[in-house]
């Protein structure tokens, strides 16, 4: 499968079962249970497949939804003559197979989906396909707010990355000890914003100078990074953070392909927004022109 450079570079695991066709193992998946309300989005390309109104729990030990998204997901024969596969409408990535007439629900039908080909989003996104953002830069409450002011932006989840420690907690990451970093997963529409825009944003609600820490905030989980999904997000970071060197500024902020992003616990999400309170050590500090 030949893609362009905007579709995610995938992880080995990934590819086996996006682009190779395989099925991850029963009961491993990271969204069987999930009960979220928001849109499940193709984790190679962000089309939007599912709303999370279509999921139901069929006790298969895979993610199971009873209809999709209007023209997102095609049905083809299964290599193995017997079963029906779904893929994305938009990459022809792998998602799993569809099954009927087992008396689940009302309609009957059961997309039986791997986890692995999926993306989370919360919130209830219009037909269409969407990009992914991973930035770092201190508090990931502060990140956050900045970045979901942005009019094109339509969910930021705060979390972790960048480690090597399975579903860590936020006691586990405060350590120090797991190497992930407080980070953003920024779901944005590209009609209404674009990587670039974000990533000058990013640059300027944070001081990329400081080296383990942000203002009060101090260790490695504060670090300022970009964890870029593809070449084209990589060749764009790299471009505004030479142009800040090139300015003058000792930049400190690294830049390196994005890993797993586990969710941070749900008191962590959209803080500030509840709390009515402002940032304490992010603010918006013009370092481009324009």
């Amino acid at each position: 499968m030949k893609l362009d450079n905007k579709h995610r570079n995938l992880s080995k695991e990934e590819s086996n079962v996006i682009q190779k066709k395989g099925t991850e193992p029963p009961w491993t998946g990271k969204y069987t249970d999930n009960k979220k309300e928001g849109t499940y989005i193709c984790k190679q390309c962000g089309a939007a497949l599912y709303w999370s109104d279509y999921k139901f729990d069929s006790q298969c030990g895979w993610p199971s939804f009873d209809d999709e998204i209007s023209g997102m997901v095609l049905r083809e024969p299964d290599a193995d003559g017997v079963r029906t596969e779904i893929i994305c409408a938009n990459c022809k990535g792998h998602l799993g197979h569809v099954f009927s007439d087992e008396g689940f629900t009302e309609k009957n039908l059961r997309h039986c989906v791997n986890s692995i080909s999926l993306d989370f989003v919360p919130a209830k996104l219009e037909k269409g396909v969407y990009e992914t953002a991973i930035f770092a830069g201190g508090c990931f409450w502060g990140v956050e707010y900045y970045l979901k002011k942005d009019p094109g932006v339509v969910a930021v989840v705060s979390g972790y990355t960048g480690g090597s420690v399975k579903n860590p907690t936020y006691e586990n990451v405060c350590s120090g000890t797991t190497g992930h970093a407080e980070a953003v997963r920024v779901v944005y529409n590209p009609q209404k914003t674009n990587y670039e825009k974000l990533v000058k944003l990013f640059l300027e609600i944070h001081d990329p100078t400081q080296v383990d820490r942000q203002g009060p905030d101090i260790g490695s989980q504060y670090r300022s990074e970009i964890f870029y999904l593809n070449d084209e997000q990589k060749a764009i970071a790299e471009k505004y953070l030479n142009i800040l060197k090139s300015k003058g500024y000792n930049i400190a902020t690294k830049l390196t392909a994005a890993s797993v992003f586990y969710d941070a616990e749900a008191y962590h999400q959209n803080y500030y927004f509840k709390k009515g309170s402002a940032p304490y050590c992010h603010g918006y500090v013009r370092r481009f022109d324009g």
